[in-house]
């Protein structure tokens, strides 16, 4: 088990919740977390956080809304 500590498990938290680390330096991240509550706090923050973006980018504009902002584009690239 190696802890890696909370300035590096902070500072790669961002592409660790993406899976953008080695598996070692995941492990070393999952094992510190395993007994910092201060840095399982703030992976806990990035889950919620990253899972709302999600979410969020799902939901589609009302169609008037579509209709509302295609007709304004539409008149911006109109030649004159």
């Amino acid at each position: 088990m190696t802890d890696c500590g909370c300035d590096k498990a902070k500072a790669e938290l961002e592409e660790f919740l993406h899976n953008e680390l080695s598996a070692e330096q995941c492990q070393d991240i999952r094992d510190h977390m395993a007994n910092c509550d201060d840095c399982s706090a703030e992976h806990l923050v990035g889950i919620t956080l990253t899972n709302k973006v999600k979410e969020a980018c799902q939901e589609k504009a009302p169609d008037e809304l579509r209709e509302l902002v295609l007709g304004a584009i539409s008149t911006i690239d109109a030649p004159s």
